[in-house]
């Protein structure tokens, strides 16, 4: 016997302010990524070197954090399962990209962008864990299949 379990409404709310909001992180890392003048034109010239010497691996920390984020949400909104582990790739890249920026880099990102880039690490890990959280608690009530 098959039981289609309704789509309750918050997952429509969280599925598209997670959208939006991971939509600003891919859009960010595109735009830096392709040197944008327009988009870069307010930073400094120390941010944008922090950013220029990210080794290899953080660019693919970083690429796995915001675009695994993006499609966590596009999942979700189609009520994938696979929101889950896509939601979890995405910590990865976020704890990897935190650890250089905070830990491993020359020049902490605390250092070039003052306490409040700490901050926002930290609110974008508070939602991060939050959508993971969603999704298992989602896919554990059988929304998403």
């Amino acid at each position: 016997m098959d039981i289609t379990v309704k789509t309750p409404w918050h997952l429509w709310v969280v599925g598209i302010v997670s959208l939006l909001w991971n939509s600003i992180g891919a859009y960010d890392y595109f735009m830096t990524q392709t040197n944008n003048a327009e988009y870069l034109k307010d930073f400094t010239e120390v941010q944008l070197n922090h950013f220029a010497a990210y080794p290899a691996w953080v660019q693919g920390a970083w690429a796995l954090g915001v675009w695994g984020a993006l499609l966590g949400s596009i999942l979700l909104l189609a009520r994938s399962r696979f929101a889950v582990p896509v939601f979890a790739i995405s910590l990865l890249g976020l704890a990897l990209s935190t650890l250089y920026n905070f830990i491993l880099a020359d020049v902490k990102l605390t250092e070039i962008a003052g306490p409040e880039a700490l901050y926002f690490t930290i609110f974008i890990w508070v939602v991060a864990i939050a959508l993971w959280l969603y999704a298992r608690a989602q896919r554990a009530n059988g929304v998403l299949r």
